[in-house]
């Protein structure tokens, strides 16, 4: 076992076996369709352009620090496969070449890696990319809009693809001046190896995520994401270049209590509860299926975040606060409990088909989310997932991100 400065953050070889295993499966849904991350991450859209100025602050901050240099070197991890890394990247080379010109110096040339698991479908994000030309006139954004094969869907950056797990080493030594992580670190490398042994205190029988699991459960998640965390933070200091920085954004939350998920319990959580519950009621599968079945999320407090960051010690906080959001569903008649039963069941689709279980629950959710909101028009339990996933219960939730600002290796 090889531990890190401070308390309970500790980071296990053993777990190497694991992680793999897990990288392996999990992705968001590929592809065009209706249930595919593409086109179910507006909401991640609309918080992105929410943080906006934290990005920009960290990159002028970082500018400020910096030497000027012929190649400018971003990652962007966890990227997925929808647009929003691209918008991500697009406000890093814009304020950058920003910062270069009002020097009075010619912008440097931009390299850009968009890292994911192996088993992100990279084709449909690269797909998204228009050539590379020069020069670009407006931004990604605005290329994008003017529409497939016009003259000005250019990009200003190289890109390429890495495949690999950010819980470990992607990159050469100090090769990056920027990273950013939008909706990603949240995601655990493994779900606690307790948690799923009926022999251990921290056996989470009957349940499906930490949220109102019992004090031994929510230790072992909140354990495994500081070890995840204190990975992760090692591996990108070993990656930065010295002055560079770092803007990270998660699911977070207010409770001090690790049980306490927030509204990220309800959204990772809930839904996938009834599902599950539903399939065992009905002897569609046996409990132990359902046992065997456990959500590798964890929204981490700004205290938690924090006790990581010190005890690795390579990185100082330049801003870390938690900040609030709207709606985790983009839909057009929010009013309409179909559409919006529709939204949701695409939702859950989007986010679980790596996996065999995780399809099993996905679909299971569907269904039952559906049928749910069918049902709000009946006064059944329909009624009750209507008030769960109102725009207060996700103004209280997905809108907390955890974002951490530079750090100087």
């Amino acid at each position: 076992m090889a531990s890190m400065k401070g308390e309970n953050v500790t980071v296990s070889a053993a777990a190497a076996p694991r992680m793999k295993k897990l990288a392996s499966m999990l992705c968001m849904k590929g592809g065009n369709g209706d249930g595919s991350y593409l086109n179910n991450s507006q909401a991640q859209a609309l918080h992105a352009r929410r943080m906006l100025h934290f990005l920009e602050e960290t990159l002028d901050a970082m500018m400020e620090r910096s030497s000027s240099d012929k190649l400018f070197t971003a990652a962007d991890l966890g990227c997925s496969c929808g647009s929003n890394s691209l918008f991500i990247v697009d406000v890093i080379v814009r304020r950058v070449s920003e910062a270069y010109e009002s020097r009075g110096r010619d912008a440097p040339e931009f390299q850009v890696f968009f890292s994911d698991l192996p088993s992100n479908d990279f084709n449909t994000l690269f797909q998204l990319l228009p050539p590379l030309l020069a020069p670009v006139a407006g931004s990604l954004e605005e290329c994008l809009a003017a529409g497939e094969g016009a003259a000005t869907a250019t990009r200003p950056y190289h890109a390429a693809g890495v495949p690999g797990t950010f819980y470990g080493r992607l990159f050469p030594g100090e090769s990056i001046d920027v990273f950013t992580s939008t909706f990603s670190l949240h995601w655990l490398s493994q779900v606690p190896e307790e948690v799923g042994d009926s022999a251990s205190p921290a056996y989470n029988g009957g349940r499906v995520f930490v949220h109102r699991a019992t004090e031994a459960v929510a230790a072992a998640y909140k354990r495994q994401f500081q070890a995840d965390l204190a990975r992760f933070l090692r591996s990108r200091a070993r990656e930065m270049k010295r002055g560079g920085a770092m803007f990270l954004a998660c699911l977070g939350r207010s409770s001090g209590d690790p049980a306490d998920q927030g509204g990220a319990g309800l959204l990772f959580g809930t839904h996938f509860q009834d599902a599950w519950d539903d399939l065992v009621q009905e002897g569609v599968v046996e409990g132990e299926k359902r046992d065997s079945f456990n959500i590798p999320v964890y929204a981490p407090s700004l205290q938690e975040f924090r006790d990581v960051v010190r005890a690795d010690g390579a990185f100082a906080i330049d801003r870390l606060e938690l900040v609030r959001g709207g709606s985790p569903l983009v839909v057009d008649r929010p009013d309409d409990a179909a559409e919006v039963g529709r939204a949701m069941a695409n939702s859950c689709k989007a986010r679980g088909p790596g996996c065999s279980w995780t399809r099993t629950s996905a679909s299971a959710a569907a269904r039952s989310c559906s049928s749910g909101w069918s049902g709000a028009r009946r006064g059944t339990r329909g009624s009750s997932w209507r008030r769960c996933t109102s725009s207060t219960w996700f103004a209280r939730s997905l809108s907390r991100h955890n974002s951490i600002a530079n750090g100087c290796v």
